[in-house]
């Protein structure tokens, strides 16, 4: 017998299990259980979790979530996976980024397939491992066989994301004479430390020259920097690691070739698979969200997410949930909103494909 979908008791089951990246399999046969319960053709494989709605010819549309979470981390007030709910907001680790998507969008698929009318198919696809460098994202991608649409569900307060920054890593190595301090003002002697601080200063405004209008300009941010071997002696190298926020005005490889030539450092590109995205122009699926939300705001989205798996699909990143609990202590979500996520996706689907 098919149940009634409500959102808010299979998020507080989703939350309650501990589904650190790597230990999905326990919040993946909740998904399958929910799925089926609600009527839903539903597949488990080591790629994820895919649920399907909808037959006949048309289009496809995916919704497009994860199943894994951060570690609780330290500073919680509650329980990280208690699942308690608080005037109106529930709490735990996962409840926003992003398993109120996930819930809201497994209700969502059964209203939409207790409708009858989807003209095509309407797929939930739940990877594992979005938080680590080993998403299972393009695999399940791929298995599903061509897309022509997909929201992605992450916590964005039901706005819509319309691009989205690609990320770079890149070590810089600056090159230096090793020996003793006291001979530091010799001819031809360099302390490495001492470049690698003249290339740090050089990094800003370095890619001011393209702006996107929606992203803003490429940013290169130093998160780690180190060098030395003892308080007299100068160092052969120091390094820095360099976070670079990408757009789509630059290809990596052009922000790779910029630092070359502006740089005295080496220049070690460490990761690059993370690529801007964007929704193209004339977006049949922001046409319909914005007919389903009329109230949603358009911007260009800081973080990573699954969407890079997505990047030749017509994509736009909208969930519940504020981006700036992600990975905090006290992660928590408004039901309300995953009330008025789960109307949000329903009411696309339909449209999308009527």
């Amino acid at each position: 017998m098919r149940s009634s979908p409500d959102e808010a008791a299979l998020l507080r089951e989703l939350v309650a299990i501990p589904s650190v990246s790597g230990t999905e399999a326990a919040v993946a046969l909740c998904a399958v259980e929910a799925a089926r319960a609600f009527g839903l053709r539903v597949e488990l494989a080591s790629h994820g979790v895919v649920i399907t709605a909808g037959r006949g010819a048309g289009p496809s549309l995916a919704f497009v979530s994860h199943l894994d979470t951060v570690p609780p981390g330290e500073g919680w007030t509650r329980g990280p996976f208690g699942a308690e709910a608080e005037d109106g907001r529930l709490y735990g680790r996962g409840a926003s980024d992003a398993k109120a998507s996930v819930a809201a969008m497994l209700a969502a698929a059964a209203d939409a397939e207790s409708g009858g009318r989807l003209r095509g198919r309407l797929l939930v696809i739940l990877g594992f491992g979005e938080e680590t460098r080993d998403s299972t994202m393009a695999a399940a991608v791929e298995a599903c066989g061509p897309l022509d649409a997909a929201i992605v569900g992450e916590p964005t307060g039901l706005d819509f994301a319309i691009a989205q920054r690609g990320l770079m890593m890149v070590d810089l190595v600056a090159r230096g004479t090793p020996g003793h301090a006291g001979h530091a003002r010799e001819p031809g002697f360099r302390n490495a430390l001492v470049e690698l601080a003249r290339d740090l200063v050089r990094l800003d405004g370095l890619f001011d020259d393209r702006e996107h209008p929606v992203l803003g300009r490429v940013t290169a941010t130093p998160t780690v920097a180190e060098g030395g071997v003892g308080r007299n002696v100068t160092p052969k190298t120091a390094r820095a690691l360099l976070d670079v926020r990408t757009t789509p005005d630059w290809t990596h490889a052009e922000i790779a070739e910029r630092l070359r030539a502006s740089l005295a450092s080496d220049v070690i590109v460490v990761s690059e698979r993370l690529v801007p995205c964007q929704t193209p122009n004339a977006s049949r699926l922001l046409d319909a969200a914005l007919r389903a939300r009329p109230t949603g705001r358009r911007y260009g989205s800081p973080t990573c997410s699954d969407w890079v798996f997505l990047k030749d699909v017509d994509v736009v990143k909208c969930g519940p949930g504020d981006t700036r609990l992600s990975h905090a202590p006290d992660e928590w979500v408004s039901l309300a909103e995953v009330r008025a996520a789960r109307t949000f996706y329903a009411m696309l689907a339909q449209d999308y494909l009527s």
